[in-house]
């Protein structure tokens, strides 16, 4: 049985012999062979037409006849396709950027790979979506494909990978695509980014750090009035963008943080870069030699910032009007205060959207009054003593006491209402320890001594007063 399966899986040379003979010319019917001949006169002319047609028809005119022959007979798709690189010229693409931010939210099970990354401060993995991969997308009834495409440099190449979305959609749609849908994948990029933003310090010396100070207006201690009229003012800011359009105007705004030191400038500044999501430049005057170096730094800070001058009337030459007149020193040579507001009011504001410039002094009867105008400190707030409101957040804060029904409540309220004494101070005396009663006896102490000090001083500065009237009479 072996054999003859053998000799079955076996073809002779003699009968492949026999099988190309019963085929050949000779021994075919004559209109199968001149079926052939046909073929083969049909063949030549082809490869002559092509001979030719490549002798005396342009490569160019060939290439369009080919594309125009292809379009005319491939069925029209009712797709079409926007392609979004990553650069605009020599500029970041702006539609791009908020597609890798937007497609985040829109990875769905299917996805089959994903980028993953995260860094020593984040709490959360990073997730982007790959090369090559596809992401559905519904907006309105309307299907939308998104591909994320990367071409790779040939070897050799000096060309870097280039990067690009494609967007895919029916053609009827094409206007309310671009007119409401990639309006909504900006906007909620924008939004996306401002609540994942890490806001950051700027120093003009040492560089830029994350900004991890944990102030917020919900711990802040300051009166419960001003928290919510400073927030107003904030949320009025950041909705007038039109407005400010409208009438001319740079859209910045100033204020003047005044008081005694301790009494939470710095912490409120935090708030707000916290409440706004904007990065904080830190502008040191006094490192500064001119209105040259001004210049340069104030150029250096970007849109949704605050920049920060602190101590304004020691960092300064506040009074150089009162020194030369009414004629304000203009000169590059040293830094000046006509230097600083004519930044603030020229070139400086012109250069960028939503700034806030917060300046802070602990005597704000030593500023030069032309700092003080609106337009330059448009709100003045007076960061003052504590008040029982105040010590009411820190010791939610500190001692997780949310109500006033402690024994020590009503004399530290008592005393606080006689006796200057900053938040700061406030605060060290509770962080004294963890025990509400310890910390809270701590502090009424604390606040006894203040109060006995503050009347010793009193009694001497009259008594020298006194000494003095009878030192007159006499």
């Amino acid at each position: 049985m072996a054999h003859m399966s053998h000799q079955s899986q076996t073809i002779s040379p003699l009968r492949i012999f026999a099988t190309i003979t019963m085929f050949s010319p000779t021994n075919m019917p004559r209109s199968v062979s001149t079926l052939f001949s046909a073929y083969a006169t049909f063949a030549g002319s082809l490869m002559l037409i092509r001979s030719m047609e490549n002798e005396l028809i342009p490569y160019e005119l060939r290439s369009y006849l080919s594309t125009a022959i292809h379009y005319l007979f491939t069925p029209l798709s009712p797709n079409i396709t926007l392609v979004i690189d990553e650069h605009c010229g020599l500029s970041r693409n702006q539609v791009y950027d908020a597609a890798e931010i937007y497609l985040k939210t829109k990875i769905s099970p299917s996805t089959e790979r994903l980028k993953i990354g995260k860094t020593p401060r984040q709490n959360t993995f990073s997730v982007a979506i790959e090369k090559g991969e596809v992401v559905p997308d519904v907006y309105e009834n309307i299907k939308l494909t998104w591909a994320y495409v990367c071409t790779e440099p040939q070897k050799n190449s000096d060309y870097e990978e280039t990067r690009r979305f494609e967007l895919s959609f029916n053609k009827k749609y094409k206007e309310k695509v671009m007119d409401r849908y990639l309006p909504h994948v900006l906007k909620r990029s924008e939004e996306i980014k401002d609540k994942e933003k890490v806001v950051k310090l700027y120093n003009c010396k040492s560089g830029s750090i994350n900004l991890e100070h944990p102030s917020t207006f919900d711990t802040l201690a300051l009166d419960p009035e001003l928290k919510k009229m400073i927030v107003d003012d904030l949320k009025r800011f950041l909705g007038r963008k039109e407005f400010y359009k409208k009438v001319g105007k740079a859209w910045k705004r100033g204020y003047l943080l005044y008081g005694p030191p301790g009494t939470g400038k710095s912490s409120l500044i935090a708030a707000m870069a916290n409440y706004l999501k904007f990065d904080i430049y830190e502008l040191e005057l006094t490192s500064l030699s001119s209105n040259s170096d001004l210049r340069r730094v104030l150029l250096s800070t970007t849109s949704r910032s605050i920049l920060v001058i602190e101590d304004i009337d020691c960092s300064v030459q506040t009074r150089d009007r009162q020194q030369g007149g009414d004629q304000y020193d203009g000169s590059n040579s040293r830094l000046t205060l006509s230097g600083l507001l004519n930044f603030i009011d020229g070139l400086w504001s012109s250069c960028g959207d939503e700034r806030i410039i917060v300046f802070t002094t602990n005597h704000k009867d030593r500023l030069d009054p032309a700092l003080l105008r609106p337009g330059r400190m448009d709100v003045h707030i007076n960061m003052s003593y504590c008040t029982p409101q105040a010590f009411s957040i820190l010791a939610s804060n500190y001692l997780d006491i949310r109500d006033k029904n402690h024994y020590l409540y009503d004399e530290i309220e008592g005393l606080m209402e006689s006796t200057n004494v900053t938040p700061a101070e406030v605060a060290e005396e509770l962080m004294a320890s963890e025990n509400a009663d310890v910390a809270l006896e701590g502090l009424v102490n604390f606040l006894k001594r203040k109060h006995s000090e503050a009347n010793e001083f009193k009694s001497e500065e009259n008594g020298k007063v006194e000494d003095g009237e009878a030192k007159i009479l006499n």
